[in-house]
C-alpha cells in the first residue's frame, strides 16, 4: 500500500513536470528567427515585429491565471 501511494505521488509529480512550459517555449523560439529577419527588412516590417513582443510577454501570464483559483461569488441577498 505504501508503494502504491508513493508510485501515485511520483507519477503525479512527473506528469505535472510535463506542463505547458515546453509548448510556450516553442512559439517563443519560432518568434526569435522572425525578429532576426526584421532588421534586414525595410522599416515597415520592423513595426509589425513590435506587437509580437508584447504577445510573447502575455503568453506566460495565461498559465498563471489558469493556476489561480477564481474567487467564489457572493450569495445573493433576497
Amino acid at each position: 500500500m505504501k508503494y502504491t501511494v508513493l508510485l501515485a505521488a511520483l507519477l503525479a509529480l512527473s506528469l505535472s513536470a510535463c506542463g505547458k512550459k515546453e509548448e510556450a517555449a516553442a512559439p517563443a523560439a519560432e518568434a526569435a528567427p522572425a525578429a532576426e529577419a526584421a532588421p534586414a527588412a525595410p522599416a515597415a516590417p520592423a513595426a509589425d515585429a513590435a506587437p509580437a513582443a508584447p504577445a510573447a510577454d502575455a503568453a506566460p501570464a495565461a498559465p498563471a491565471a489558469e493556476a489561480a483559483p477564481a474567487a467564489p461569488a457572493a450569495p445573493a441577498a433576497h
